[in-house]
């Protein structure tokens, strides 16, 4: 087995895939931009080495830098996290060319799927359905709108580069097409490097469900199951689920056989996922495929108890999976809640600041990937995703209350968060019977000028800031976080939200 991998990211991931790298007894490496010099992630790896810079595109994105580091410190493999240079294939290539492995997929496959007009193409080939759609991108006005009605409006413009909503633009009738097809190309322009768009149809009341898939360098492959992803901001995920409510057995049984077909038409190896689209009639359409470990890997591995890491490790040092497919069974139900820095009630705008404390939810069933403690720095540099909380039970039901508990038992002090709107979404009603779709928060929160700490029925909300600032006013916590003097358990209890 590798002796020590570099880990090329920062934040909660490094923590994860140190934890996995330290239970096999691998020597972890962090890297550190100048910004993140006393980050969180730099202590938990058994070694640390500093690239330089601020800016990601000083540091996390130096590709020259992530490799003498590797070299340097004497790793043998890197592992890229999600973000940042995961699923960049020239990246993948140098790696491969400077003698080191790369824990993910082969450069071809992601070249391959990195272009979402070829992965449509390529998936049109081998009989995944497909939105119907452009299969080139659109640069002319005219061409826009004559494809757009052979298709039907209401359309979507979306970035062939990358995705994350950048370029994604709504167009309700052709004349309104000029002006958005400039911007969402400027947008793609400004993300990815490439002003690429083309056009899908918009699938009415979408929900947003993906499938876990991981191949071997032996050709054995697998899906562990799909993760339903439709609470979304600013089209990315808030709130993960496995399993999802929304599907039968039949279709769940179609939509991870089309899943792992997708998989074996780009000889994908590692792990990866395949995301689709599903219709209120329940057909699915694929959307995309994520050449990297997701953000919402911990729904997954709570319902089938693999760890995903382990898996990725031991595939790229060429070992066969651990498991074949008819071992693979869901038991129990996961939620994951992404916890941001950030104000839901000023369109979602990032805070930054200092941690003056932090306490976590403990308990069965709950596990938190964190990637600050008290005294961390929440900086302007990069995304403002915190940690990821997530929680397992016996059933759907079960698992909503203990998520509610441990959402009520997360203290964070010195940025806003998001944790209240959290709560709402989990307490609202079309969350808890499952009838939901990728515009949940689209249509039942944003400009509807709601009060969050109103809407959490049976719930005693308290301003957890103010609770913080108030313990660092009476000495009972440091300015810097360190506590003063021993303070009971209970105590701290008291102070939570129960």
């Amino acid at each position: 087995m590798f002796r020590k991998i570099l880990i090329a990211n920062r934040g909660e991931i490094v923590l994860r895939i140190a934890r996995t790298c330290k239970e096999m007894g691998i020597t972890s490496v962090s890297v550190y931009s100048d910004a993140d010099k006393n980050a969180y992630h730099t202590l938990w790896t058994d070694e640390s080495i500093g690239i330089g810079g601020n800016k990601s595109s000083e540091s996390y994105l130096r590709m020259d830098k992530i490799i003498e580091a590797a070299k340097s410190c004497g790793a043998e493999a890197i592992h890229p996290g999600y973000g940042f240079l995961s699923e960049n294939p020239d990246f993948i290539q140098l790696v491969e060319e400077s003698g080191l492995i790369f824990i993910g997929p082969r450069s071809e496959s992601v070249r391959m799927m990195g272009s979402k007009t070829a992965a449509r193409e390529l998936m049109d080939k081998h009989g995944v359905p497909i939105v119907p759609g452009t299969k080139k991108g659109i640069t002319v006005t005219e061409e826009g709108i004559l494809e757009a009605e052979k298709i039907g409006f209401p359309i979507l413009l979306k970035a062939a580069a990358g995705g994350g909503g950048k370029g994604l633009k709504r167009v309700n009738n052709k004349n309104e097409m000029p002006e958005i097809l400039e911007s969402a190309r400027r947008e793609a322009k400004n993300a990815f490097g490439d002003d690429t768009v083309y056009i899908e149809k918009l699938i009415e009341e979408p929900r947003h469900i993906e499938v876990q898939v991981i191949g071997d360098k032996h050709g054995n492959y697998a899906h562990l199951f799909e993760r339903e992803c439709s609470v979304q901001r600013r089209h990315q995920k808030i709130i993960e689920e496995s399993p999802s409510t929304f599907l039968n057995c039949e279709v769940r049984e179609k939509l991870t056989s089309a899943a792992v077909a997708a998989a074996k038409a780009c000889d994908y190896v590692n792990a990866g996922t395949i995301e689709f689209l599903v219709d209120k009639n329940k057909n699915f359409y694929f959307l995309e495929m994520n050449t990297r470990l997701q953000v919402e890997h911990p729904v997954t591995e709570w319902i089938t108890g693999i760890d995903l890491v382990r898996e990725q490790i031991c595939i790229a040092y060429g070992e066969k999976l651990s498991f074949t497919q008819d071992q693979l069974k869901i038991t129990g139900h996961a939620i994951e809640c992404r916890i941001y820095a950030e104000d839901p009630l000023n369109n979602f705008l990032p805070s930054t600041g200092n941690i003056n404390y932090q306490k976590l939810p403990q308990g069965p069933g709950i596990r938190v990937d964190e990637g600050i403690d008290t005294g961390s720095v929440v900086s302007v540099y990069y995304d403002p995703m915190l940690s990821k909380l997530s929680c397992w039970s016996r059933n759907r039901e079960e698992t909503i209350s203990r998520m509610i508990s441990a959402l009520k038992n997360y203290i964070i002090s010195g940025v806003q968060t998001n944790i209240s709107l959290l709560m709402w979404v989990l307490e609202h009603q079309l969350f808890t019977s499952g009838k939901y779709d990728n515009n949940f928060i689209e249509n039942h929160f944003l400009g509807k000028n709601i009060s969050l700490e109103d809407s959490l029925s049976g719930a005693e909300v308290r301003d957890i800031t103010a609770i913080a600032a108030a313990l660092v006013k009476e000495n009972m916590v440091s300015q810097n976080g360190a506590k003063q003097k021993p303070v009971h358990r209970n105590e701290w209890e008291m102070l939570s939200y129960e």
